[in-house]
């Protein structure tokens, strides 16, 4: 059981272990409130992490700071914050940003970002600005629903405060000097305030995104199979409401309208689209690109939480949702009758549900959680196909629309859920947690180009156990067994021919279970965090040629560990790293174990940073390395390393910060870049067109004001 390291990576992967880090960078506080600080992603109520059996990283807003204003966004930022979380791409998609190398859930507030769908977008869903803190639970959990055989990503958005009107204002530019095309800008208002019952806050954060260059100065190819954040315009508008309707009751509202779309007119121009034999050689990027339908990401959400605390004698939590997206998708080139058609894809979800909570203390040292969870999700996709002839004149740089058809087969889904917790203080240090999770899934797909639809039903029973003893010094130790869900893409799956019907070949859910072996110690000098995970399962997912899905029942398993460690030293000086070991396998026709294809393992990632500050600057150097990866069919994935540098100051009633990424202005291919390449060519063309590469050195000037 050896993991995919190089030997060349040796002395940075021995630094992060002697070293130290930060996901949860909450700055020299005593040991006491360190320890008693509250969460609730890990076990759904509000939890000191001294009480939780499990990998918890909470990533405060101001520690996510650091990393926006880099010039990182959201999903870069987690990546070099979260251990066990990979290393992001940075294109629009989150494709392969694994956690402890399974799929991760995103949430908002307590409300899934995933879809059975699985559009990778869930972070292209709020602007930092409106984040409070991000609570992170790596591991498969059954107290959430499907996706989060990896762990769940808990974004916490800003509250209200009571008192006076207060306001934020937020203004930052980014660019690498390399033209004016690369100019990227933010401005972000908001305003907060209320009395002692009811208190409000209304934000409105709006990005606008240049081009990009990679290290050598030139501009990056758009990302055309799954859509780039060049030339992009988002805008994020939330509004916060909080009531208090007696002493035991409250009502929280929240309402966001987010909106990011390709507003530019640059595009890939090939060259040999009209010749008597076309190909996709020789492309390039011009002016001129105008299409009918161009990328964008469009979400309504609608989040109300009731908490009682002391209904029939217990904490009582209901929660009802509604969440409305629509996606839209790059013009993609498909090989069609000796030519080349451009079709886009624009695929829309609605998921409504509502949840009920009651948590009891059945003794003093006994107490039981437990409750029912309902969603309700419908999926629809359209693909727009382009005139053959215009864009065929025109090097793909005008498309216009020719016919428009269903794309995937629309479906329903209803998930039904109870589940029940209890945790047991057997002792004054060793606390005894046990669970399980009876979920019922209920499928209906609708009929799709001649090939009949039908419905399925799915029933998954969920169990978790473990146990924490805390040595009452600031450290516990922990030991955990769990299981998480997941049911592959309907919409991939299904369609594809009338041999992969509803009812002849169902769709296969996959259960994981994993086990877990953590220890973590807070206190004045020190934050550390570690664990080792083996997870597994009997089936996988994987793509075909076509990029529908497949289920393949074959087993995998992940293992590895995860561990970030912070040294705080006098004078405001602290270190720290983080570091993340995966090994991602699954068996072959021979039963044997081999190492999972590279298009969908993980990849062992590691950082480390120097950090300074006093009241009015601060100082951070981080280093971020992404391992190399390769596996059994000889495909690789080159890792990377880059430095990133951000340094703040208080001028006048405000904080100026000017952060500078890829300091030492590397050139790379993203990992999402190689995987393109190997998921897309030489079928869909060659492989320079999928090559997402990174991103050259930028500088990001940013002044925050509160007042």
């Amino acid at each position: 059981m050896s993991f995919q390291t190089t030997v060349r990576y040796t002395p940075l992967a021995l630094a992060t272990l002697t070293l130290s880090a930060a996901p949860q960078l909450y700055a020299a506080q005593p040991q006491a409130e360190k320890l008693d600080k509250l969460v609730v992603t890990a076990t759904r109520t509000p939890e000191t992490i001294s009480q939780i059996p499990g990998s918890v990283w909470v990533i405060e807003g101001e520690t996510l700071r650091t990393q926006l204003d880099a010039g990182a966004d959201l999903k870069t930022a987690l990546g070099k914050l979260v251990p066990g979380l990979d290393l992001a791409p940075q294109s629009r998609t989150n494709y392969g940003q694994n956690l402890r190398g399974r799929s991760v859930q995103v949430l908002i507030d307590g409300v899934s970002m995933n879809s059975s769908r699985g559009l990778s977008r869930q972070f292209d869903s709020i602007d930092p600005f409106n984040i409070a803190r991000v609570e992170v639970l790596s591991g498969a959990s059954s107290l959430y629903g499907g996706g989060a055989t990896g762990g769940i990503i808990n974004i916490i958005t800003q509250a209200p405060e009571e008192g006076p009107a207060r306001f934020r204002s937020q203004g930052g530019v980014t660019t690498g000097f390399n033209n004016s095309n690369d100019l990227s800008y933010r401005l972000a208002q908001s305003v907060t305030g209320g009395t002692r019952t009811v208190q409000g806050r209304l934000s409105l954060a709006y990005q606008e995104e240049g081009r990009h260059y990679d290290a050598n100065g030139d501009e990056i190819f758009p990302d055309i199979a799954q859509t780039d954040m060049q030339d992009n315009r988002s805008l994020d508008v939330m509004g916060n409401l909080r009531i208090q309707l007696s002493a035991d009751q409250t009502l929280a509202l929240m309402l966001q309208r987010y909106d990011s779309k390709y507003e530019g007119d640059r595009g890939v121009y090939f060259p040999h689209l009209n010749d008597e034999n076309p190909d996709l050689s020789d492309a390039e990027i011009r002016d001129g690109f105008s299409a009918d339908r161009e990328p964008a990401t469009e979400r309504t959400l609608i989040n109300a939480q009731y908490h009682h605390a002391n209904l029939l004698d217990q904490d009582f939590y209901l929660q009802a949702y509604y969440r409305k997206e629509e996606a839209k998708f790059q013009a993609f080139p498909y090989p069609s009758n000796g030519s080349y058609q451009f079709r886009a894809s624009k695929q829309n979800t609605k998921l409504s549900g509502i949840k009920g909570l009651f948590k009891a203390s059945l003794t003093d040292t006994i107490s039981l959680t437990y409750g029912l969870d309902f969603d309700h999700e419908e999926f629809d996709a359209t693909q727009m196909s382009f005139d053959t002839a215009v864009s065929s004149a025109t090097g793909g740089l005008k498309l216009r629309e020719s016919s428009l058809v269903d794309r995937y087969p629309s479906y329903d889904i209803d998930n039904l859920a109870a589940f029940a917790q209890a945790d047991w203080q057997f002792t004054e240090q060793l606390k005894l947690s046990g669970g399980i999770r009876q979920r019922e899934t209920d499928v209906d797909v609708d009929d799709f180009k001649n090939v009949p639809g039908g419905s399925n039903d799915y029933d998954a029973t969920l169990v978790n156990a473990s146990l924490l003893y805390d040595f009452n010094n600031g450290q516990q130790t922990w030991l955990r067994y769990s299981q998480g869900f997941e049911l592959p893409d309907p919409a991939k799956y299904y369609g594809k021919s009338a041999e992969v019907s509803v009812s002849q070949n169902p769709l296969s859910a996959i259960k994981t279970d994993q086990v877990e072996l953590g220890w973590r110690l807070m206190d004045a000098r020190w934050d550390m965090q570690a664990a080792i995970y083996y997870a597994w399962s009997d089936k996988a997912v994987e793509n075909a040629e076509d990029l529908t899905v497949e289920v393949v029942d074959e087993d995998k398993r992940d293992y590895g560990l995860e561990a970030a460690v912070t040294r705080y030293f006098d004078q405001g000086l602290e270190s720290g790293a983080t570091l993340h070991l995966v090994r991602s396998e699954q068996k072959d026709a021979d039963n044997d174990w081999q190492k999972r294809d590279a298009r969908y393992a993980s990849l062992s990632s590691a950082t480390a940073y120097v950090g300074w500050h006093d009241e009015d600057r601060s100082a951070r150097l981080q280093a971020n390395h992404a391992f190399d990866l390769d596996d059994d069919s000889d495909h690789e994935i080159d890792g990377y390393t880059t430095f990133d540098l951000t340094l703040a100051q208080t001028i006048g009633p405000g904080r100026a910060s000017l952060g500078v990424q890829n300091l030492l202005d590397k050139d790379y291919s993203t990992v999402w870049g190689q995987r393109a390449s190997m998921f897309y060519s030489p079928y869909y063309g060659p492989a320079y067109l999928y090559d997402y590469k990174g991103r050259g050195r930028t500088y990001t000037l940013s002044y925050t004001l509160e007042y």
